[in-house]
């Protein structure tokens, strides 16, 4: 009886409802000062999208910046150890005179940020292949003697995967601690037999920001990028490559070409550093193994490096700042490797003033990404990027996942931030800076031999694509800050 009455004015009351509850976030969303034209978006999407403008906010639109992954008196034990305040020490001294003052500056810029040390002490090599990024990482985890460290988005359940699988097991029989997080949503779809059997063996195996309910609104959007390996605080890797077969075979993609790094010295430490704060925020516990502290001129041909890692509970969108700073530094080029292109409108700008000042700036993609709405979402940035004169190429024999950033003939950067609006503000990323010309020198040659198996564009082509391209472009690029 009671609802019957209440029936007629069912709508009107979910209109009140809906209007108080849109108003509160409205007020949530203007009070956070974010950037005027985001606040405006999803002031529109509430007010014209009834109901799913709420859903989309609540998995979409909330900010992680209050969020602490490690607290104060937990980050004081950890970084006061000997063998992290011999990495830290280099806080303290900030002025290399040897450096430019644009590397000073971007030194200075990621110490104000983060915290991270210059470390001038560290050996680097380059994979650009799964296969030989694979075996030497499966030689160091055999050889592994304390701890294996593993961070990684997917670890997939294929015949790469449980190689790395049988090998873990193998060294938890032989008394080495092994603690394993991965993301939840990146290995979602895989078999979680995986992991249960690795638990199961010893291993401590733990999933990011594990989706369940009630929690599901609260964690899908943010996600851990990351790929980092740590072995007895001796041996790091860093890069885009995850743990499946397609890194090796090409899988539906013909080709997987890819850039990782192996690294000693004490940006090992950094690593370490940047696992232990995502385990404690997970596991709520904190890593107590060492890492080797490594003398100065212990490294015959030394490579300058600095770690970023970036993530939404930063304080700083870490890695945007850091591309903004290398861009506007750069006098003679700027070569850039993404698998997905969807900068945000200051990166955008930045690059196009620095090729209009005759900077030479290219970009290199992948003709045919592993997604068709990010491949034209990408796609909707070529005519403004060609008509600054940004020098297109789009890599023809599969997927290019290679995440670099190179500038002039001393700088490169590299790591799992891809050059778009998710990797720079909703997931957790980490690259490495590396302050070297030897260095740049072989990512050069590297990115040269990339280029004779890719396709320059040209403006009068770009033009000429057909009128449902340019449509879906336009349409699909409205929701880039969403893929």
């Amino acid at each position: 009886m009671i609802l019957a009455e209440l029936f007629p004015y069912s709508r009107l009351i979910f209109t009140i409802l809906y209007g108080i509850t849109a108003v509160a976030i409205i007020g949530v969303v203007v009070s956070e000062n974010r950037n005027p034209v985001k606040t405006l978006a999803w002031v529109t999407v509430l007010v014209l999208l009834p109901v799913v403008g709420i859903i989309l906010y609540i998995f979409f639109g909330r900010s992680l910046r209050h969020i602490r992954m490690i607290s104060r008196k937990k980050r004081l034990k950890l970084t006061n150890r000997d063998d992290i305040k011999h990495l830290m020490r280099s806080r303290q001294v900030v002025r290399y005179e040897d450096k430019k003052s644009e590397h000073q500056q971007m030194i200075n810029l990621v110490n104000s940020i983060q915290g991270s040390p210059y470390l001038a002490n560290n050996e680097v090599e380059i994979f650009t292949n799964g296969k030989d990024k694979f075996d030497a990482l499966k030689q160091d985890l055999l050889a592994a003697e304390r701890y294996i460290h593993i961070q990684y988005y997917i670890i997939e359940n294929d015949k790469l995967g449980n190689e790395i699988a049988d090998i873990l097991k193998q060294k938890v029989a032989e008394g080495v601690k092994v603690r394993v997080l991965y993301d939840h949503v990146g290995s979602f779809h895989f078999d979680m037999s995986y992991f249960k059997k690795l638990r199961k063996a010893g291993a401590d195996v733990y999933p990011f920001m594990k989706i369940t309910f009630p929690e599901f609104a609260n964690r899908i959007n943010w996600r851990n990028h990351r790929k980092i390996v740590i072995i007895d605080g001796k041996v790091g890797y860093i890069g885009g490559m995850n743990i499946a077969d397609r890194y090796i075979d090409g899988g539906k993609m013909n080709k997987w070409r890819d850039t990782h790094l192996r690294v000693k010295g004490d940006i090992v430490a950094a690593l370490q550093v940047s696992f232990a704060i995502d385990w404690n925020f997970m596991k709520r516990e904190l890593i107590e193994e060492s890492v080797d502290m490594v003398e100065p001129g212990s490294i015959a041909n030394p490579i300058a490096m600095q770690l970023v890692t970036s993530g939404p509970t930063s304080q700083w969108v870490n890695m945007a700042f850091v591309f903004q700073k290398a861009i506007d530094c750069a006098s003679k080029c700027v070569y850039i490797q993404t698998p997905y292109f969807l900068p945000s409108d200051s990166l955008l700008k930045a690059l196009q003033v620095a090729a209009l000042s005759k900077v030479d700036v290219r970009l290199m993609i992948p003709r045919k990404p592993d997604s068709i709405l990010l491949r034209y979402a990408s796609y909707s940035y070529v005519k403004q990027c060609l008509t600054a004169g940004i020098k297109i190429y789009f890599y023809e024999p599969g997927m290019l996942h290679s995440k670099v950033v190179l500038i002039d003939d001393d700088f490169v950067t590299t790591g799992s931030t891809n050059f778009d609006f998710r990797s720079i503000e909703h997931n957790f990323e980490a690259n490495v800076l590396l302050y070297s010309k030897e260095f740049n020198h072989r990512m050069l040659e590297v990115m040269r031999a990339d280029m004779q198996e890719c396709t320059r564009i040209s403006l009068r082509a770009w033009r000429k694509r057909p009128l449902w391209q340019k449509a879906v472009e336009s349409i699909v690029r409205l929701f880039g800050p969403l893929l």
